[in-house]
C-alpha cells in the first residue's frame, strides 16, 4: 500500500512519484474512455469536454487541457497548493484519452447491458487511480484540487457530495455546448463520488489530509540538489 504522505526531499523521491503520477494519470485516462465509449451519455466533465472539441472542432485532449488549465485559474484564487502533479494531470489525462481513441482499443458499446458495466468499470479505474497520483504528494488534479478545496471549506458536506455539486454543475454548461448527455451522465454523477470515496476507505486514504508539495517548493529541491 503507497503511503498516505511521502518526503519528497529529495530529487529521487521526486521523480519515483513524478513517475507514479504520470503512470496512475495515463491510466486514468483510459478509465475516463471506457466511460466514453460506453456510449449512454458522457460523465459530467466530459460531457463539458466533448461539448466544446464539437463546438470549436477540437480534439477532446485539447479540451480537457483548455478546462484543466481554467479551473487551475479557480485552485490559485483559492491559494490550493499547485504541484508538479496537477500540470502532468491537465495533460496527461485528455492526451491519454486521445491516444485510445486513436488506436480504438475498445469500441463503442451498442447495447446497455454491456455499457453500464463498462461505465462503472471506468469509474473503478479513476477512483482507484486518483488515490495512487493523489498518494504521491506532489498535488493532485485541478478538478480534484477545486474538489478537495472545496470540501475543506465545507466541513460538514462529505467529499461525495461536493463532488456530485461539481458534476452537476459541469454536465449543464456542457450540455448547453452540446456535450452527450444520458443514462451513463446520472450514473457518473451520481456515482463518481461515492465510488471515489469507497476506492479511498479501502485503502485507508484521507485526502484532505494529504500536504502536497508546491511546484515551487520542488523546483527548489531540484535546483538545490543536483
Amino acid at each position: 500500500m503507497f503511503q498516505k504522505n511521502k518526503d519528497n526531499d529529495s530529487i529521487k523521491k521526486i521523480i519515483l512519484n513524478m513517475l507514479l503520477a504520470t503512470a496512475s494519470l495515463f491510466v486514468n485516462g483510459f478509465g475516463v474512455y471506457l466511460t466514453i465509449q460506453a456510449n449512454i451519455g458522457a460523465s459530467p466533465w466530459d460531457v463539458l469536454n466533448l461539448g466544446l472539441s464539437n463546438t470549436f472542432g477540437i480534439l477532446y485532449g485539447t479540451a480537457a487541457i483548455i478546462v484543466s488549465f481554467s479551473i487551475l485559474g479557480i485552485d490559485l484564487l483559492m491559494k490550493e497548493p499547485i504541484g508538479i502533479a496537477m500540470i502532468i494531470d491537465s495533460i496527461v489525462v485528455g492526451k491519454s484519452v486521445d491516444f485510445f481513441n486513436k488506436i480504438n482499443l475498445v469500441e463503442k458499446c451498442d447495447s446497455i447491458f454491456i455499457a453500464i458495466p463498462v461505465m462503472i468499470l471506468g469509474l473503478f479505474v479513476m477512483g482507484y487511480t486518483q488515490y495512487t497520483y493523489m498518494s504521491a504528494s506532489l498535488g493532485c488534479g485541478p478538478r480534484d484540487t477545486l474538489l478537495i478545496g472545496l470540501t475543506r471549506r465545507t466541513k460538514h458536506v462529505s467529499i461525495g457530495i461536493v463532488s456530485i455539486m461539481l458534476l452537476a454543475t459541469a454536465t449543464v454548461v456542457g450540455w448547453l455546448l452540446g456535450g452527450p448527455v444520458g443514462i451513463g451522465t446520472i450514473i457518473c454523477a451520481f456515482g463518481m463520488g461515492p465510488i471515489m470515496q469507497f476506492a479511498f476507505f479501502t485503502v485507508k486514504f484521507n485526502a484532505t489530509e494529504i500536504k502536497h508539495q508546491t511546484i515551487l517548493e520542488s523546483f527548489k529541491i531540484l535546483k538545490i540538489k543536483k
